[in-house]
């Protein structure tokens, strides 16, 4: 175990400066080494180390920027590595290694042990829209068994379904299995092996070290029996709240969301704006229009509440809460009471799973019979006598509210969606506002997914411009990585600017916020409905799915530049 010393200081702050030095410190435990940290807390304000802990040191690590007053003299010139902060940001392991290198050390504790027992890994990952975490927690994933010196096989589960799936063999011969998912996974498949279960977010922040503590932590994974597809939660690798089952229903729920959305703007394309009148019976739009509106918008509530009580209480889950999700569209309670149908349904079903007890004989019937019966039972009684007309009621005086709007309010709600949508680039914050403006689109409220994706389409785009404007404020590698992030942001794949986040989260979140939330007020403002809850751009050129375009591309390209002002303004240039 190596001595480590580090010094942590950046102009763009305390707050910085101290995220400098915890990456440091997670980037030293986790390669075996100790690491003393000093963080300077204003700049010419050192709460330096003495002379005696300088001498205890086999290595010094400054992470400073070049203007941050650090009196480079009094440290030891033959042990000193001194690098960017974005180099920490962008690797701290990597920095860690370079100051072992010179000392002709390697990585001595949990990595290097990881290297010399290479493992056989399965995984997936999975993410509510199954677009972009889906992918990169993947190739995170695959980079990090790689640095570690493991086989590892990634089954992704996207938009899309399973893409390099895993196969019976691979599972069987796998030494760990790893979840790295925003939404429910089936796990029956695994029964058996060592299992563990984490966030996208973990996968893409730090593989290498999801994967040590997934080979320190994974337990076995048991299913409650060979048939019963509800485990009891105690036996889950991780826990996952209300906010992952409302993700998984929302999953699952957008291909219906999609294609209705689309295939109505189509119908109005082909038939006009009175396509569903009974005058048009029998032609090809008023036909396009009963396939959008009266089936794939039909079963977007049921999908939502079944697969939010299959995150819940596994497949037994998924009857009982479309049931739900049915009567919640006939008592004209919406999403919200699809929401509450699912969550009604899933715990529903979890405790009658716990608790009702059958001989080992008749153990097969809960699944197939005993708890889709009495939980749907349960949810249609209560939806249609207890809480469905008065969802119903709530729904009607949101959906009134929203299609009253005048322009100011409409104005405030475009810029609290937009910056929402920037707030954390696809995380909590920005699915709760994503699920807000898709649920309303079967509502006949379109305005606030125009916001919504307008919005989300900014942050990533706006970089990019900055990076062609403000060249100096930008690393070469970050220009590079500035038309990957302009093509993504172009297709509403928010997450394109994660990377940016990442090294400088003070500058870029606020300069991003700025940008969403005055697309979202434009697009608000000038009344923008949007039939369709995902496709960027390339969505603008289906007719009818945008009612004023022109005006949608203003509100973009406004943002976009708001953006990339703002990120001029206050990141600063990087010395050449």
């Amino acid at each position: 175990m190596a001595q480590l010393f580090a010094i942590a200081a950046s102009q763009a702050g305390p707050a910085h400066s101290f995220m400098l030095g915890e990456a440091l410190l997670a980037a030293a435990a986790r390669l075996g080494h100790d690491l003393k940290l000093r963080v300077v807390s204003s700049f010419g304000t050192q709460e330096g180390f003495s002379a005696e802990e300088l001498a205890q040191a086999q290595a010094v690590i400054l992470a400073a920027d070049a203007g941050s007053g650090i009196d480079r003299g009094a440290l030891p010139a033959d042990k000193l590595l001194e690098v960017a902060p974005e180099a920490v940001f962008r690797d701290a392991g990597e920095v860690v290694q370079q100051a072992l290198a010179r000392l002709g050390m390697a990585a001595a504790g949990p990595v290097a042990q990881a290297a010399a027992e290479p493992l056989r890994i399965v995984a997936i990952t999975s993410c509510p829209t199954g677009v972009a975490h889906t992918f990169m927690a993947a190739e995170a994933l695959e980079q990090g068994a790689k640095a570690l010196g493991h086989r590892i096989h990634v089954e992704t589960q996207g938009s899309v379904g399973a893409q390099n799936a895993l196969t019976a063999q691979a599972i069987a011969e796998a030494d760990l299995v790893l979840i790295a998912a925003d939404t429910q996974v089936d796990r029956a498949r695994f029964a058996g092996k060592r299992l563990y279960s984490a966030s996208t977010k973990a996968a893409i922040h730090d593989a290498a070290a999801l994967i040590g503590k997934a080979r320190a932590e994974a337990a076995p994974w048991q299913a409650a029996s060979a048939t019963a597809a509800a485990p009891a939660g105690a036996q889950k690798a991780s826990a996952s709240g209300p906010y992952k089952h409302l993700m998984t229903g929302v999953s699952f729920m957008l291909p219906f969301v999609v294609a209705g959305g689309l295939l109505i703007a189509l119908a109005f394309a082909l038939g006009g704006i009175y396509v569903y009148d009974d005058a048009h019976q029998g032609t090809i739009g008023w036909s396009l229009f009963q396939v959008g509106a009266k089936a794939a918008f039909a079963l977007m509530v049921p999908a939502l509440a079944g697969y939010i009580a299959f995150s819940i209480a596994d497949r037994p889950g998924i009857a009982p809460g479309m049931v739900g999700g049915m009567l919640a569209g006939t008592v004209g309670a919406g999403f919200l009471g699809g929401i509450a149908a699912g969550f009604i349904a899933g715990y529903a079903v979890k405790w009658l799973n716990q608790w009702i007890r059958l001989p080992r004989g008749l153990e097969g019937l809960k699944p197939v019979l005993l708890l889709p019966l009495l939980g749907s039972a349960i949810v249609g009684l209560l939806m249609l006598m207890v809480i469905g007309h008065p969802v119903a009621a709530a729904m009607t005086a949101l959906t009134e509210f929203l299609k009253g709007m005048q322009s100011s309010s409409a104005v405030l709600l475009g810029i609290v969606l937009g910056a929402m949508m920037a707030a954390d680039m696809g995380g909590p914050i920005n699915k709760a506002a994503y699920v807000f403006s898709t649920s309303l689109i079967a509502s006949g409220v379109a305005t606030p997914m125009a916001a919504a994706m307008a919005a989300g389409m900014v942050p990533p785009l706006g970089i990019a411009l900055a990076c062609r404007l403000f060249a100096s404020r930008f690393s070469a590698e970050e220009r590079e990585a500035s038309k990957a992030a302009a093509v993504l942001g172009l297709a509403f794949i928010t997450e394109g600017a994660i990377p940016y986040v990442a090294r400088d989260p003070l500058r870029v979140i606020p300069a991003c916020v700025l940008g969403a939330a005055t697309a979202g007020a434009l697009s608000m403002w000038w009344g923008v409905a949007l039939q369709a809850p995902h496709g960027g751009v390339f969505v603008l050129a289906i007719p009818n799915a945008v009612n004023h375009v022109l005006l949608y591309g203003a509100a973009i390209v406004a943002g976009t530049v708001v953006t990339a002002l703002a990120l001029g303004l206050f990141k600063k240039k990087i010395a050449a």
